[in-house]
């Protein structure tokens, strides 16, 4: 076996948090809704570049075969996306009103920020400079 990236991130949450975390991964991250499955369940899949790469499923309770909405997580520490154009990351995020944090990756031509949604869950962003 050889994998060849990651394929989704999926977020559990309470129904009534999925329009907030669809706007933010929508406003943040520049992603766009798209084509989902009809599930018994609540969600919405998040598009770039025509990949569903965020998934958020709303649910109420613990079902078989899925999990609690996430608060802070069990060993989650965040997720990550490839970027370009830090400048552009910034303007965007500064003009949503979202705050971000910014790590330069020492010895290595990286460069990262690092946001949360509205569940806290952290984001990163990974630009090559």
């Amino acid at each position: 076996m050889r994998l060849s990236g990651m394929n989704h991130v999926t977020i559990n949450c309470a129904p009534a948090d999925l329009p907030a975390l669809r706007d933010f991964y929508m406003t943040a991250l520049g992603l766009t809704e798209g084509p989902r499955p009809a599930f018994t369940f609540p969600g919405h899949w998040l598009y770039l570049d025509g990949r569903p790469v965020v998934h958020l499923a709303g649910r109420d309770a613990i079902a078989p075969g899925t999990r609690a909405p996430a608060r802070g997580g069990a060993g989650f520490d965040h997720v990550a996306f490839t970027a370009e154009g830090v400048e552009a990351a910034r303007a965007r995020l500064g003009a949503a009103g979202i705050a971000y944090e910014e790590a330069p990756v020492p010895g290595f031509p990286l460069h990262q920020i690092f946001l949360a949604d509205p569940l806290g869950q952290r984001i990163e962003l990974t630009f090559a400079v």
